[in-house]
C-alpha cells in the first residue's frame, strides 16, 4: 500500500524540479495528482513523465482566472482535494540599490498573492483534515546578498502558516511550511547568469552546508510526502527544513 492511496493531490508549479520531483513520488504512492505549470510544453512533458495519475493543467498561479480554472477542473473530476502543495514560486538576485517596481511586483505576485490565493481558491475543495503545504525558503532565516525581495516574500509564506492554522483550526486542516535549501533544480541554477557564476553559487554552498552539497529535489519530496501523509497527523504549523543543515549554523 502507498502512503497516498485513494488521495487526491494537487501540486503547483510541477513543471520542474521540486514540484516535478514530488509530483512523481506522490503519484509513487497512490495519489491522483493535478499538476499545474506555465509553460504548456513543459507541464505536458512532467504530466508525461509522472504517467497515468497526473493531470495537468496550465496556469500561472499569479492569475486568478487561472486558478479558478484550475480547480474547477479539480471539481469536475473529483470534486475533492486531500493534499494542496502550493509550491510555485521564483525569484531574481538584485541588490537594494537596483530594486526597481517590477522586480518588487512580479516577486511579490507570485509569491506572496498567488500563493494567498492558491490557498483561498481551494479551500470549497479542501477535505476536513487535509494537509496544505507551502513552499518556503532559508533565505527567510538567513541572509543573502542582492536577495532581499525574494527573501521577504518569503517571510511572508512563514506568517501566512501562522495565521491560517488558527483559521482552518475548525475544520483540522493542517498547514505546513516545507523549506528546502539550495537544491539543484533549473530554477536554481537558472539564477547565475553564466557557468562561472553558477559554479561560484556551487562553492559556496558547498562551504556554507554542513552536509557539503548542494539538495537533490528528490530529497525535498520525500519531506513533502511526510508532511502530506498521515504520518505527520500532529504536525501543524510547523518548518521542516531541507537544507542540510545551512540554516542552522
Amino acid at each position: 500500500m502507498g502512503k497516498l492511496d485513494g488521495k487526491v493531490a494537487v501540486i503547483t508549479g510541477a513543471n520542474s524540479g521540486i514540484g516535478l520531483a514530488t509530483a512523481k513520488r506522490f503519484a509513487q504512492e497512490g495519489a491522483l495528482v493535478f499538476m499545474t505549470g506555465r509553460r504548456q510544453q513543459a507541464l505536458d512533458a512532467a504530466v508525461a513523465e509522472v504517467g497515468e495519475r497526473a493531470r495537468g493543467i496550465q496556469g500561472d498561479i499569479a492569475n486568478l482566472a487561472d486558478l479558478d480554472r484550475l480547480f474547477e477542473a479539480v471539481r469536475r473530476e473529483v470534486g475533492s482535494i486531500d493534499v494542496l502543495f502550493a509550491n510555485a514560486g521564483g525569484g531574481e538576485f538584485a541588490a537594494l540599490a537596483d530594486v526597481t517596481e517590477d522586480h518588487f511586483d512580479s516577486t511579490f505576485a507570485t509569491n506572496v498573492k498567488g500563493t494567498l490565493f492558491t490557498v483561498q481558491k481551494a479551500l470549497p475543495l479542501l477535505k476536513d483534515g487535509a494537509s496544505v503545504i507551502l513552499t518556503g525558503s532559508t533565505s527567510a532565516t538567513t541572509g543573502i546578498p542582492a536577495f532581499s525581495v525574494y527573501s521577504a516574500s518569503k517571510a511572508a509564506i512563514r506568517n501566512f502558516a501562522r495565521g491560517w492554522i488558527l483559521d482552518l483550526a475548525p475544520r483540522k486542516i493542517r498547514v505546513n511550511v516545507l523549506v528546502p535549501g539550495s537544491t539543484s533544480t533549473p530554477g536554481w541554477h537558472d539564477l547565475a547568469p553564466n557557468d562561472a557564476i553558477n559554479q561560484e553559487m556551487i562553492r559556496m554552498v558547498e562551504a556554507a552546508t554542513p552536509l557539503g552539497r548542494l539538495g537533490d529535489p528528490a530529497e525535498v519530496a520525500s519531506a513533502a510526502l511526510f508532511l502530506a501523509s498521515d504520518e505527520s497527523s500532529f504536525v501543524n504549523g510547523s518548518e521542516l527544513f531541507v537544507d542540510g543543515g545551512a540554516a542552522q549554523i
